[in-house]
C-alpha cells in the first residue's frame, strides 16, 4: 500500500522527509517486488548511499533475471573464444599459403580470399563483443561509428558465403567446362566475391536508416529487425546454388570415374577430389544456423538455450572449420610442409655427414694428410713429456 501524505504540524521533520522521498519515487512498502527497481530511504530521510562510491544508489538487481544474465554472459564468452580460435587458425592458414610459392594457383587464390573474409569478419566480431556490447554509453548514443562497424561487420559476414559460392562455382566450371580461361574466371569470381555483398549491405543500411521504425536505429542496430532478412536471403540462395553445383559435380565425377582410361575418359585429379570433398562438407556446415532459423524455439521454450548454444558454436567456429578443411587437411599443403621440415631440420645432419666424408676422403686420397696428423700427434706427446719432466 502506498504511504499517504499528511500536513499535520506535529509530524517530525525526518518523517516528513521520508514521506517526500517515498512520494517522489512513488514507492510501495514492499520494495522487493521482482522486476521493479527501488531506492532505500534511511531513517534520517536521505536516500541510501553506496558504501564504496558514497553516491545515491538505486537497486536495479531486481529488474534482472540473474540466471538468464549469467547464461547470456557465458554465450558471449563462447562467441569470443570461438572467434579468437578461428582468427588464429585463419591467420596461420594465410601465412602457410602465402609462404609456399609452389602452391600458387587459381584454386589456392580462392582459398586465400575466403580466409581473408573470415579473418576480417572474426576480428570485427571480437571488436564488437569487446568494445561495443560492454559500453552502455556507446549503445545509448548509437553514433555513426558503431553503426558503421555494424554494416562493415555484416558485409564481411556476407562475403564468407559469397566466397563459398565462388569455390563451388569454380569447381563446377573446371570439371564441367573443359576449355576455360582460369585467369578470366578468377577475375569474375573476385568481382562476385567482394562486390555482390555490397549491394545487399547498401540496401539494408538505407532501408533500416530511412524506412525503418525508431527501434530499428537504436543500440547500434544490434537488436533484431525485419530488415535482417536481407542477410538471410543471399546466404540461403548461395547455399542452394552451391548444393546444385556440388550435386552436378558429383554426377560428373561419377561419370569420369566409371569411364575407361583414354583421351575421352580422363580421371579427375586427386586435388580436385580433395577440394570437392572439403567443399561438400563445408557448405552445409557453414549455413547450419540459417537452415534452422525458421525452427527457432520461442522465448522461454525448454530447447531455446540448446538452440542458442548450437548457434554460438556453429557461428563462431566457422573460421576454424574452413582452415582445417581447406588448409590443414589439404594434401598439397601437407606435402609442402613435410618437404620444408625435411629441408630445414635434416640439413644440419646432412652437412655434418658431408663434412665427415670430406675429411676421411682427404686422408684416404692424400696420405700426406695422415703423415702430418701423425707427426703432429708425436710432437704434441713429446712436448707434453718434456713439460712433465721439467716439473
Amino acid at each position: 500500500m502506498a504511504l499517504s501524505m499528511t500536513t499535520d504540524a506535529s509530524v517530525d521533520v525526518i518523517a516528513q522527509k521520508q514521506l517526500e522521498c517515498l512520494e517522489t519515487l512513488n514507492q510501495t512498502v514492499d520494495t522487493t517486488i521482482a522486476g521493479l527497481a527501488h531506492k532505500a530511504c534511511e531513517e534520517n530521510g536521505d536516500w541510501f548511499r553506496h558504501p564504496h562510491t558514497n553516491k545515491t544508489w538505486s537497486n536495479y538487481t531486481t529488474c534482472i533475471n540473474i540466471d538468464d544474465f549469467e547464461y547470456r554472459r557465458q554465450m558471449r564468452r563462447v562467441y569470443e573464444t570461438g572467434y579468437a580460435i578461428s582468427l588464429i587458425a585463419i591467420l596461420l592458414s594465410l601465412a602457410i599459403l602465402s609462404y609456399f610459392r609452389s602452391l600458387k594457383c587459381a584454386r589456392i587464390t580462392l582459398h586465400m580470399n575466403l580466409f581473408a573474409s573470415f579473418a576480417c569478419n572474426n576480428c570485427l566480431w571480437l571488436v564488437w563483443y569487446r568494445f561495443i556490447l560492454t559500453d552502455l554509453d556507446v549503445l545509448q548514443q548509437s553514433g555513426p561509428g558503431c553503426v558503421t562497424l555494424h554494416l562493415v561487420l555484416h558485409y564481411f559476414l556476407l562475403t564468407n558465403y559469397s566466397w563459398m559460392l565462388c569455390e563451388g562455382f569454380y569447381l563446377h566450371t573446371v570439371l564441367v567446362s573443359a576449355f576455360v580461361s582460369e585467369k578470366k574466371l578468377l577475375k569474375w569470381l573476385l568481382a562476385l566475391g567482394w562486390g555482390s555483398p555490397t549491394i545487399f549491405i547498401v540496401l539494408y543500411g538505407f532501408l533500416r536508416a530511412y524506412a525503418g521504425q525508431q527501434e530499428d536505429t537504436i543500440e547500434c542496430w544490434m537488436n533484431d529487425s525485419f530488415y535482417n532478412k536481407l542477410f538471410i536471403g543471399p546466404v540461403v540462395l548461395s547455399m542452394l546454388l552451391n548444393l546444385v553445383f556440388l550435386f552436378n559435380i558429383m554426377r560428373v565425377l561419377l561419370l569420369k570415374l566409371k569411364a575407361p582410361a583414354g583421351p575421352q575418359g580422363t580421371a579427375p585429379s586427386r586435388t580436385i577430389l580433395q577440394a570437392f570433398r572439403a567443399t561438400l562438407l563445408l557448405v552445409p556446415l557453414l549455413g547450419l544456423q540459417y537452415i534452422v532459423t525458421p525452427f527457432r524455439p520461442p522465448h522461454g521454450h525448454p530447447y531455446e538455450r540448446m538452440y542458442e548454444t548450437v548457434l554460438a558454436c556453429t557461428s563462431s567456429f566457422q573460421g576454424l572449420f574452413v582452415a582445417v578443411l581447406f588448409c590443414f587437411l589439404n594434401g598439397e599443403v601437407i606435402a609442402q610442409v613435410k618437404r620444408k621440415w625435411r629441408t630445414v631440420f635434416l640439413r644440419t645432419r646432412a652437412n655434418s655427414y658431408t663434412a665427415t666424408q670430406v675429411s676421411v676422403s682427404k686422408v684416404v686420397r692424400y696420405p700426406i694428410y695422415a703423415r702430418l696428423a701423425q707427426n703432429h700427434t708425436i710432437c704434441t706427446r713429446h712436448v707434453s713429456g718434456d713439460a712433465v719432466a721439467a716439473r
